[in-house]
């Protein structure tokens, strides 16, 4: 393991005669959307993208990016590959109907029954 003072290198413990090399066959590093959270149980949100040689280095270099910016609980890495999207084109798909009044407080008729209640027992209210 390499001795450091840096805690990434001694955190990963890298070795100094690791015989594999990750850049060998690689002419550019993958890109990687980052995802963090800002504390427990709030929802992730995008924050950026690094460029890495594999998910372990992208993880490292996110926290060291992002993470030493704000305030993270938990961060996700994905590769920006497995990111799929919708078209522009389908956007029929999240049209609805527009007549949604069962969605609206109107519909009910709670402050009927309630003054209607008051009007009934005013000697008891």
């Amino acid at each position: 393991m390499i001795k450091s003072l840096d805690p990434r290198i001694t955190r990963e413990q890298i070795e100094l005669n690791n015989p594999i090399n990750p850049l060998a066959d690689m002419d550019q590093w993958e890109t990687y959307e980052v995802f963090h959270q800002k504390k427990r149980g709030d929802q992730h949100e995008h924050v950026g993208i690094v460029h890495a040689p594999n998910l372990e280095m992208a993880l490292l270099f996110s926290k060291e990016q992002f993470g030493r910016r704000g305030i993270s609980v938990n961060i996700w890495v994905v590769k920006t590959s497995n990111v799929f999207a919708s078209d522009y084109d389908d956007a029929d798909i999240f049209e609805t109907v527009p007549d949604k009044q069962y969605r609206e407080a109107g519909g009910y008729k709670v402050m009927e029954m309630i003054n209607k209640y008051k009007k009934e027992n005013k000697k008891i209210i």
